[in-house]
């Protein structure tokens, strides 16, 4: 029984001279309300037609059109079908046309009586633009209309012929009725005037709903800048809130790319952050609109990107409305770039810098890819320039938190580097300290004591005090290096040389004590490395005390020597003894570390012998590792050394060395060993 045809368009093709007009609902309803009030204050019996959207609507009215009823009796009232409205019969008629009938979009008020009339035909337009956020539903003052208002009769009569005919067909069995209706009011055959604004109608009427109309005008605009001033706030609150939920930037990015892509309904949103020299970017946080290309995981240029490095000098937003127009003031910009607005079809570009007390932090980009171009309005920038700010203050507050982060962290690495070093010291320094003691008071109290116990009282005393000296200079000495004070006397040397007085040394401190075979494997034509005399063989004596300490007498020990790549020199220290578990191979380099624990040590040390070689190595320009194939399966110390530009013979006269510790120089003829300090 529904009728899909729109009433208001059957009356536009009845009648072609008709122009439709846009309506405000106030509009309408101040119409309506003037239409039943003739009806009230007059005295004949008129036709009253009128059509509501849903029962919602009609209960409003409701009680105005019982008094209408008291004034005539051709009285119909139509409205989607609901929980009390009805097909019925009752002071008036009341029509319930079924959900799918054109009627449901429409609203209708036909008045006519003998000597008057008037007619309001009107459709609701779609879609609504604002919306209630707290109810979800149309704002009443937003609803528009089109269609026709007039007092013509003849357009008038072809109106209620029309509802009369839907009427019909819901309620048949009010034809009688009906049928009376038109013979009273639709029986005077009229021709068509000249309609040439809709329909004539009284001046006074016509000035009051353009009045309306302004007014209304007004309204709407004002609730579109509301609107958009919630938009704003609400999009800002959000994306605060993930701010203080999380110091992560990227989620923070997550959050933000996803809300500001939605508000703005841009076919592509783009967050990244920029470091300072940085030449190109992976996109990690994007949104999308269907059937737009991704740049997820691409690789955006930054610094063959001139209109990047303008926003980046000038730190101000650029928009740009249509990149293919010759008049762009960002041409040149544009044209530089063209193979990434071709490839990823951005016909309209927005580039919002996050800032930071004139610092660039990252960048906001917001591509438009269909075919035609977007205007930017100004709440689009407002409101992208108001989330910039919110983001770099995020930013700032994650890198402080990182900081924080680093800095607990060198806290608790402090901590342990003081409880390491009470531990050490506290073993290192008593033990010797008390044998001096034993030595010096026996001397002091046994004045008969027998000169050869007496001598070797006095040496006991002495090698404990150069114990003591060398456990003080390896402090300074590793103090020196961390801070960064150390001045490397870099030249071309051979790596023979190095090799041949740190094992004179090895060999001198030893003595008598049994150690490990040491083996050396350097090629006779080894190209000469570039580094410091000094502190290389430092290195190297204390790899080699490292490895005896932990090599059986029966067990071996080799230095061998090869290219590591076309710049570097590599240098291995293998030993064949206890090894080197595989989570500890890292720490061996930390200060302090101990295989056994501070306290329960076999092989005695500090700790901070391989610490110094780290420290040397990383300052001559090489690295340090270790490797090991686990407990008792021996372990591999390895560092690399830049090879000296030039020749690869090795230099006529004997490489120079000395002590890091006494700064002095001597021959490797007569050289003193370097003494270890673990």
């Amino acid at each position: 029984m529904s009728n899909p045809t729109s009433v208001v368009e059957e009356l536009l093709q009845a009648i072609p001279q008709l122009r439709p007009q846009l309506y405000f609902k106030t509009s309408l309803t101040a119409l309506s309300h003037a239409m039943e009030d003739q009806v009230l204050a007059g005295t004949e019996p008129p036709l009253v037609i009128a059509s509501f959207q849903q029962e919602r609507f009609y209960r409003q009215e409701s009680s105005r059109y019982a008094r209408i009823a008291d004034v005539t009796d051709q009285v119909y009232v139509l409205s989607a079908s609901g929980t009390s409205f009805t097909n019925r019969s009752d002071i008036y008629e009341t029509i319930a046309f079924e959900e799918g009938d054109a009627l449901a979009q429409e609203w209708h008020l036909l008045v006519m009586g003998l000597t008057y009339s008037a007619c309001l035909i009107c459709r609701e337009r779609s879609p609504i633009s604002l919306v209630n956020r707290s109810t979800g539903t149309a704002l009443e003052q937003n609803r528009r209309f089109e269609g026709i208002w007039t007092q013509d009769r003849f357009v008038s009569q072809q109106a209620a012929l029309k509802l009369l005919s839907r009427i019909e067909v819901y309620r048949p069995e009010l034809a009688d009725k009906i049928e009376a209706a038109r013979q009273k009011f639709l029986g005077e055959d009229l021709a068509p005037a000249l309609l040439l604004d809709g329909g004539s109608s009284d001046p006074f009427v016509q000035r009051l709903i353009t009045y309306l109309q302004a007014g209304q005008y007004k309204l709407l605009k004002a609730y579109k800048a509301i609107s958009a001033q919630e938009q704003r706030e609400r999009l800002v609150n959000s994306i605060t809130s993930a701010i203080r939920q999380s110091l992560d930037p990227e989620e923070i990015f997550q959050i933000t790319v996803r809300e500001l892509g939605q508000a703005l309904e841009v076919c592509r949103c783009l967050i990244y952050p920029y470091s300072p020299g940085a030449g190109e970017v992976v996109i990690r946080n994007q949104h999308l609109k269907p059937s737009v290309p991704s740049l997820m995981d691409q690789t955006w240029p930054l610094t063959n990107n001139p209109l990047f490095e303008y926003v980046q000098d000038a730190q101000e937003t650029v928009s740009i409305e249509d990149t293919q127009a010759q008049d762009s003031p960002y041409r040149q910009e544009i044209d530089a770039v063209m193979p990434l607005v071709e490839r990823w079809g951005i016909q309209s570009w927005m580039l919002v810098p996050l800032i930071y007390q004139k610092r660039l932090l990252g960048m906001i980009e917001l591509h438009h890819c269909q075919s035609t171009p977007y205007q930017w309005t100004e709440d689009d920038k407002a409101l992208v320039d108001a989330i910039a700010a919110q983001l770099s203050v995020a930013l700032i507050q994650a890198d402080a938190y990182a900081n924080l982060q680093d800095l607990n962290r060198q806290l608790e690495a402090l901590d342990r580097t003081r409880s390491n070093l009470i531990a050490i010291t506290g073993h290192e320094l008593r033990t010797p300290l008390s044998t001096i003691q034993v030595c010096l008071e026996s001397l002091a109290s046994e004045p008969d004591m027998p000169l050869e116990l007496r001598q070797v009282m006095l040496q006991a005393a002495l090698e404990d005090a150069e114990r003591m000296r060398k456990l003080v200079q390896d402090f300074l000495t590793l103090s020196r290096l961390e801070s960064g004070r150390i001045e490397w006397n870099l030249e071309s040397l051979a790596l023979q040389e190095c090799v041949d007085l740190s094992l004179s040394s090895v060999q001198a401190r030893q003595g008598n004590t049994p150690c490990a075979s040491l083996k050396v494997k350097i090629p006779s034509k080894a190209p000469l490395v570039r580094a410091d005399g000094e502190w290389l063989v430092e290195v190297l004596v204390k790899l080699l005390d490292n490895a005896c300490k932990f090599t059986g007498p029966d067990d071996t020990i080799t230095i061998e020597a090869r290219r590591y790549n076309d710049q570097m020199m590599e240098v291995i220290v293998t030993d064949t003894g206890r090894g080197i578990e595989p989570d500890r191979l890292e720490i061996v380099f930390d200060r302090f570390y101990q295989e056994e624990g501070a306290l329960r040590r076999t092989t005695g040390g500090t700790g901070l012998g391989l610490a110094m070689c780290r420290q040397i190595v990383e300052g001559i320009g090489g690295q340090i590792w270790a490797t090991s194939a686990g407990k008792d399966q021996g372990s591999q110390f390895h560092f690399t050394l830049p090879i000296a530009q030039g020749g690869l013979e090795p230099p006529s006269r004997p490489a120079r060395t000395a002590s890091p510790r006494s700064g002095s120089r001597r021959s490797a003829k007569g050289q003193k060993s370097v003494l270890l300090g673990d």
